[in-house]
């Protein structure tokens, strides 16, 4: 009798981009189910999204801006708003990718897919915390009559690698979580942690300067410390170090790239360990 091979396994070390697009319609299911988990049928809906940054602008306003009596070259609102602009987006995927792999272990174990979509669909629905944040930031522009400098044009690729920290981060939180269960409870200190280890609410300058240098380099390894401190240079022309954005540019590329191979590895055994 002749046998004839229908499915045969790739082992490629890199993800399947051809298969990821010819499931690009379940990416798109997923994105949609997570947007309506989180918003649709709930009290407060948007409303939720749009208190949680307020809140903690507003924190942090209180704690640096009056407490620790930071200053900023723009309007001290102005300033922590769009550093929480860029860290609502990051905050989010991270926490929701990072997870996304246990929150869908039913659906891993009945059938195949791309294993990588459910990360990635993380990314959707985070431009709606991203949004909200940064329409706060436009009303406090407006508000405090700060001119937006001629580098906005460069919002999109700062976004961009903000989408690949994110991600990065995200997947391999995602994989590791898989095989080392403990990491699920390492997440939320990493993102809790992050908000504070990250230039939100001071200049990343003052760090640079009450560091000493190596120090500073480890500093910008965080890759948001980097690209937060562009996108202030991008919206109100704030001075900015180009080595140690480079730095955190790097960082939040190698981590994208690094995250893909690490998943693939472990793409195969997934259904196995969960």
């Amino acid at each position: 009798m002749k046998i004839k091979t229908i499915i045969t396994e790739k082992n490629s070390s890199i993800p399947n981009i051809k298969e990821l697009l010819q499931f690009k319609d379940l990416f798109m299911l997923l994105a949609y189910r997570d947007f309506k988990v989180r918003y649709a049928q709930t009290f407060l809906g948007f409303f939720w999204a749009l208190i949680q940054p307020l809140m903690s602008i507003l924190i942090l306003i209180v704690v640096f801006g009056e407490i620790a009596n930071v200053k900023t070259e723009v309007a001290f609102p102005v300033y922590v708003a769009s550093g929480m602009a860029m860290w609502s987006y990051f905050s989010y995927v991270l926490s929701q990718s990072g997870s996304s792999l246990i929150a869908s272990q039913q659906m891993l174990k009945k059938i195949y897919f791309p294993r990588l979509i459910i990360p990635l669909s993380k990314s959707i629905v985070g431009f709606i915390d991203f949004f909200i944040a940064f329409a706060i930031l436009i009303g406090l522009f407006i508000y405090y009559q700060v001119d937006v400098s001629s580098n906005i044009v460069y919002v999109p690729l700062i976004l961009f690698f903000s989408i690949l920290a994110s991600l990065g981060v995200g997947i391999w939180f995602s994989a590791l979580t898989i095989r080392f269960r403990d990491f699920q409870h390492v997440l939320p200190f990493v993102v809790q942690v992050g908000l504070y280890a990250t230039p939100i609410a001071y200049p990343g300058q003052k760090v640079i300067d009450s560091l000493p240098e190596w120090l500073s380099y480890l500093y910008f390894i965080n890759p948001m410390a980097g690209i937060i401190e562009v996108f202030r240079w991008s919206i109100f022309g704030s001075a900015v170090d180009p080595l140690y954005v480079s730095i955190s540019a790097s960082v939040a590329l190698i981590l994208f790239i690094t995250s893909l191979f690490y998943f693939r590895k472990m793409e195969y055994i997934i259904a196995d360990l969960i």
